[in-house]
């Protein structure tokens, strides 16, 4: 087990530093089976973090992401967290004023995560295969950037789906399974 935890420390190690030492302007660290966001990367990135726009952090095992992430990396336009325990995001991420794409599919969201609804210039939100039966039209309806959100797979009833479909001006994906009623 000591093995397998010093080569992801390792990967993760040199993921950063070719981030660093390149000077890219994305991060991934997706499939690195982090517990927590690192707190040591901070460190090592605080010359770049302005220039990091895309961040992976998808299949992991993160059950939250913190207010110093968001705040650190404010300059993100992607944010990859799919395939984690997440069942809730920090208000800051509203800060987040360049984000258009989130990937929220695969974790443990229960609610849509409203904070969303507050990012100016999201686009798209992928919210696939959580556990979400209510979504807040009026608050999605007011999103002016939203062109796409995926529910696939969230155990959204027929009513919220009568609801939900005339107040959207974006593209909404629901699980083909159901078919939509006919108001």
């Amino acid at each position: 087990m000591h093995k397998t935890m010093g080569e992801a420390v390792a990967r993760v190690a040199r993921k950063v530093n070719d981030t660093v030492e390149n000077k890219t302007d994305s991060l991934d660290l997706a499939n690195c089976k982090l517990m927590t966001f690192p707190i040591g990367i901070y460190k090592a990135m605080r010359s770049v973090t302005e220039g990091i726009h895309r961040i992976s952090l998808a299949n992991n095992e993160l059950k939250s992401i913190t207010s110093r992430f968001i705040t650190t990396f404010n300059q993100l336009t992607e944010l990859d967290l799919a395939g984690n325990y997440l069942h809730r995001l920090p208000e800051e991420i509203s800060s987040l004023l360049h984000l258009r794409a989130i990937n929220l599919s695969r974790n443990r969201f229960q609610h849509f995560p409203e904070p969303l609804a507050t990012v100016p210039v999201l686009e798209t939100i992928n919210l696939e295969e959580n556990e979400i039966a209510e979504v807040p039209t009026d608050k999605l309806a007011s999103m002016a950037s939203l062109r796409s959100l995926n529910l696939r797979a969230n155990p959204i009833g027929p009513e919220v789906r009568l609801l939900v479909w005339p107040l959207v001006p974006f593209d909404l994906l629901l699980s083909p399974e159901e078919p939509i009623p006919k108001a």
